[in-house]
Protein backbone atom coordinates (compact mmCIF):
# COMPACT_ATOMS: atom_id res chain seq x y z
CA UNK A 1 0.00 0.00 0.00
CA UNK A 2 1.51 3.47 -0.68
CA UNK A 3 1.90 6.04 1.33
CA UNK A 4 -0.68 8.11 -0.36
CA UNK A 5 -3.66 5.58 0.06
CA UNK A 6 -1.78 4.63 3.88
CA UNK A 7 -2.32 8.45 5.13
CA UNK A 8 -5.97 8.85 2.74
CA UNK A 9 -6.75 6.18 5.44
CA UNK A 10 -5.98 7.26 8.65
CA UNK A 11 -7.30 10.56 8.02
CA UNK A 12 -10.58 9.12 7.15
CA UNK A 13 -10.08 6.84 10.01
CA UNK A 14 -9.49 10.05 12.26
CA UNK A 15 -12.82 12.04 10.77
CA UNK A 16 -14.91 8.77 11.40
CA UNK A 17 -13.45 8.56 15.11
CA UNK A 18 -14.36 12.04 15.38
CA UNK A 19 -18.07 11.84 13.98
CA UNK A 20 -18.78 8.34 16.42
CA UNK A 21 -17.44 10.24 19.21
CA UNK A 22 -19.44 13.78 18.71
CA UNK A 23 -22.77 11.62 18.77
CA UNK A 24 -21.57 9.70 21.55
CA UNK A 25 -21.52 13.23 23.21
CA UNK A 26 -25.06 14.45 21.48
CA UNK A 27 -26.63 10.99 23.35
CA UNK A 28 -24.73 11.80 26.44
CA UNK A 29 -26.39 15.66 26.64
CA UNK A 30 -29.77 13.53 25.64
CA UNK A 31 -29.78 10.37 27.33
CA UNK A 32 -27.01 10.84 30.12
CA UNK A 33 -24.07 8.56 30.07
CA UNK A 34 -25.81 5.07 31.41
CA UNK A 35 -27.95 4.89 28.09
CA UNK A 36 -25.62 5.69 25.89
CA UNK A 37 -25.51 2.90 22.98
CA UNK A 38 -23.33 1.81 19.88
CA UNK A 39 -25.97 0.52 18.23
CA UNK A 40 -27.78 3.78 18.59
CA UNK A 41 -24.79 5.57 17.74
CA UNK A 42 -23.95 4.02 14.69
CA UNK A 43 -27.15 4.08 13.66
CA UNK A 44 -27.59 7.88 13.86
CA UNK A 45 -24.49 7.75 11.70
CA UNK A 46 -26.08 5.41 8.92
CA UNK A 47 -23.51 2.87 9.86
CA UNK A 48 -23.56 -0.91 10.66
CA UNK A 49 -22.88 -1.70 14.17
CA UNK A 50 -20.43 -4.16 12.88
CA UNK A 51 -18.21 -1.14 11.43
CA UNK A 52 -18.07 0.98 13.83
CA UNK A 53 -17.09 -1.82 16.95
CA UNK A 54 -13.47 -1.77 14.36
CA UNK A 55 -13.85 1.67 15.89
CA UNK A 56 -14.82 1.00 19.53
CA UNK A 57 -14.94 -2.69 20.43
CA UNK A 58 -17.51 -2.07 23.46
CA UNK A 59 -19.67 0.96 25.17
CA UNK A 60 -16.51 1.12 27.80
CA UNK A 61 -14.08 1.65 25.18
CA UNK A 62 -16.05 4.40 23.87
CA UNK A 63 -16.87 6.10 26.99
CA UNK A 64 -13.27 5.86 28.16
CA UNK A 65 -12.36 7.78 24.99
CA UNK A 66 -15.00 10.92 25.99
CA UNK A 67 -13.62 10.77 29.37
CA UNK A 68 -10.19 10.87 28.17
CA UNK A 69 -11.80 13.99 25.97
CA UNK A 70 -13.26 15.64 28.49
CA UNK A 71 -10.75 15.63 31.08
CA UNK A 72 -8.05 16.94 28.57
CA UNK A 73 -10.38 19.73 27.59
CA UNK A 74 -10.68 20.73 30.91
CA UNK A 75 -6.95 20.29 31.68
CA UNK A 76 -6.54 22.48 28.65
CA UNK A 77 -8.84 25.01 29.76
CA UNK A 78 -7.18 25.56 33.37
CA UNK A 79 -3.80 25.72 32.01
CA UNK A 80 -4.48 28.51 29.50
CA UNK A 81 -5.94 30.34 32.58
CA UNK A 82 -2.93 29.64 34.43
CA UNK A 83 -0.87 30.62 31.65
CA UNK A 84 -2.49 33.88 31.39
CA UNK A 85 -1.65 34.75 34.97
CA UNK A 86 1.94 32.71 35.10
CA UNK A 87 3.55 35.97 36.76
CA UNK A 88 1.32 36.66 39.08
CA UNK A 89 1.02 35.69 42.85
CA UNK A 90 0.23 32.34 43.86
CA UNK A 91 -3.07 33.45 44.99
CA UNK A 92 -3.66 34.73 42.23
CA UNK A 93 -2.33 31.80 40.11
CA UNK A 94 -4.70 29.26 42.35
CA UNK A 95 -8.05 31.38 41.55
CA UNK A 96 -7.29 31.82 37.81
CA UNK A 97 -6.86 28.00 37.98
CA UNK A 98 -10.35 27.12 39.83
CA UNK A 99 -12.07 29.82 37.37
CA UNK A 100 -10.84 28.14 33.97
CA UNK A 101 -12.54 24.81 35.79
CA UNK A 102 -15.87 26.76 36.90
CA UNK A 103 -15.40 28.35 33.17
CA UNK A 104 -15.36 25.15 31.16
CA UNK A 105 -17.86 23.18 33.65
CA UNK A 106 -20.34 25.65 32.21
CA UNK A 107 -19.66 25.69 28.94
CA UNK A 108 -19.25 21.90 29.00
CA UNK A 109 -22.05 20.92 31.74
CA UNK A 110 -22.78 17.50 30.15
CA UNK A 111 -19.00 16.32 29.84
CA UNK A 112 -18.40 17.40 33.54
CA UNK A 113 -21.07 15.30 34.44
CA UNK A 114 -19.51 12.64 32.59
CA UNK A 115 -16.40 12.87 34.73
CA UNK A 116 -17.86 14.77 38.04
CA UNK A 117 -21.14 13.19 38.24
CA UNK A 118 -22.99 9.95 38.80
CA UNK A 119 -21.29 6.79 38.25
CA UNK A 120 -21.89 5.31 35.15
CA UNK A 121 -23.31 1.59 36.15
CA UNK A 122 -21.69 -0.92 35.37
CA UNK A 123 -18.28 1.17 34.04
CA UNK A 124 -14.93 1.62 36.22
CA UNK A 125 -12.51 3.82 34.54
CA UNK A 126 -9.16 2.57 33.36
CA UNK A 127 -5.83 3.92 34.70
CA UNK A 128 -5.56 5.41 31.17
CA UNK A 129 -7.57 8.27 32.17
CA UNK A 130 -5.60 8.75 35.09
CA UNK A 131 -2.90 11.32 33.60
CA UNK A 132 -5.89 13.39 31.68
CA UNK A 133 -7.83 13.52 34.90
CA UNK A 134 -4.63 14.65 36.98
CA UNK A 135 -3.94 17.61 34.97
CA UNK A 136 -5.82 20.03 37.27
CA UNK A 137 -4.67 18.83 40.25
CA UNK A 138 -0.91 18.63 39.21
CA UNK A 139 -1.32 22.53 37.97
CA UNK A 140 -3.14 23.27 41.46
CA UNK A 141 0.18 21.25 43.03
CA UNK A 142 3.01 22.76 41.07
CA UNK A 143 1.37 26.25 42.46
CA UNK A 144 1.70 25.35 45.80
CA UNK A 145 4.83 24.02 45.33
CA UNK A 146 6.26 27.02 44.12
CA UNK A 147 4.32 29.20 46.87
CA UNK A 148 6.55 27.13 49.18
CA UNK A 149 9.56 27.38 47.75
CA UNK A 150 9.16 31.25 47.39
CA UNK A 151 8.19 31.70 50.82
CA UNK A 152 10.61 29.28 52.48
CA UNK A 153 8.38 26.75 53.91
CA UNK A 154 4.77 27.27 54.81
CA UNK A 155 3.71 26.41 58.07
CA UNK A 156 -0.01 24.43 58.54
CA UNK A 157 -1.53 22.95 61.30
CA UNK A 158 -0.38 19.73 62.65
CA UNK A 159 -2.58 17.10 61.39
CA UNK A 160 -4.19 14.90 63.73
CA UNK A 161 -2.60 11.95 64.74
CA UNK A 162 -5.56 9.61 63.54
CA UNK A 163 -4.70 11.59 60.12
CA UNK A 164 -1.19 11.35 59.57
CA UNK A 165 -0.17 8.07 58.48
CA UNK A 166 -2.86 8.37 55.81
CA UNK A 167 -1.57 11.87 54.76
CA UNK A 168 1.87 10.74 54.06
CA UNK A 169 0.49 8.05 52.44
CA UNK A 170 -1.28 10.48 50.26
CA UNK A 171 1.77 12.44 49.98
CA UNK A 172 4.03 9.74 48.43
CA UNK A 173 1.66 9.11 46.07
CA UNK A 174 1.27 12.45 44.62
CA UNK A 175 4.26 15.13 45.85
CA UNK A 176 6.39 13.35 47.71
CA UNK A 177 8.47 16.70 48.15
CA UNK A 178 5.76 18.41 49.77
CA UNK A 179 4.61 17.76 53.76
CA UNK A 180 1.86 15.79 54.35
CA UNK A 181 -0.24 18.70 55.82
CA UNK A 182 0.18 20.15 52.81
CA UNK A 183 -0.78 17.76 50.51
CA UNK A 184 -3.78 16.74 52.97
CA UNK A 185 -5.21 20.37 52.49
CA UNK A 186 -4.63 20.13 48.66
CA UNK A 187 -7.12 17.18 48.51
CA UNK A 188 -9.36 18.71 50.39
CA UNK A 189 -9.52 22.20 48.67
CA UNK A 190 -9.51 19.73 45.22
CA UNK A 191 -12.76 18.31 46.50
CA UNK A 192 -14.14 21.06 47.48
CA UNK A 193 -13.32 23.33 44.22
CA UNK A 194 -15.29 20.41 42.13
CA UNK A 195 -18.27 20.77 45.30
CA UNK A 196 -18.57 24.25 44.64
CA UNK A 197 -18.70 24.03 40.71
CA UNK A 198 -20.75 20.79 41.29
CA UNK A 199 -23.60 23.09 43.39
CA UNK A 200 -23.75 25.59 40.66
CA UNK A 201 -23.80 23.58 37.72
CA UNK A 202 -26.16 21.03 39.22
CA UNK A 203 -28.98 23.40 40.82
CA UNK A 204 -27.66 23.35 44.51
CA UNK A 205 -27.31 26.80 44.31
CA UNK A 206 -30.79 27.92 42.86
CA UNK A 207 -32.57 30.54 45.49
CA UNK A 208 -29.53 30.10 47.54
CA UNK A 209 -26.66 32.07 45.85
CA UNK A 210 -27.37 34.27 42.76
CA UNK A 211 -24.35 36.81 42.00
CA UNK A 212 -22.01 33.49 41.42
CA UNK A 213 -19.31 34.38 40.35
CA UNK A 214 -17.79 36.64 43.20
CA UNK A 215 -19.10 34.26 45.18
CA UNK A 216 -17.15 31.36 43.72
CA UNK A 217 -14.04 33.82 43.81
CA UNK A 218 -14.23 34.78 47.26
CA UNK A 219 -14.62 30.88 48.12
CA UNK A 220 -11.73 29.90 45.67
CA UNK A 221 -9.40 32.33 47.40
CA UNK A 222 -10.32 31.09 50.48
CA UNK A 223 -9.22 27.51 49.56
CA UNK A 224 -6.18 29.12 48.57
CA UNK A 225 -5.72 30.95 52.12
CA UNK A 226 -5.68 27.65 54.06
CA UNK A 227 -3.23 25.57 51.50
CA UNK A 228 -0.99 28.24 52.92
CA UNK A 229 -0.99 30.75 50.01
CA UNK A 230 -0.15 33.95 50.75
Amino acid sequence: MSNVARGARARARIEVTAAIKEEARRQLAAEGAAKLSLRAVARELGMVSSALYRYFPSRDDLLTALIVDAYDSLGEGAEAAHAAVADADPVRRWVAVCEGVREWALAHPHEYALIYGSPVPGYTAPETTLPAAARVGTLLIDIARDARQRAGGTQLPPLPAELRTEAERIAADLAPDLPPETVAVLVAAWAQLYGLVGFELFGQFNRLVEDREPFFRHAVTRLAQGVGLV
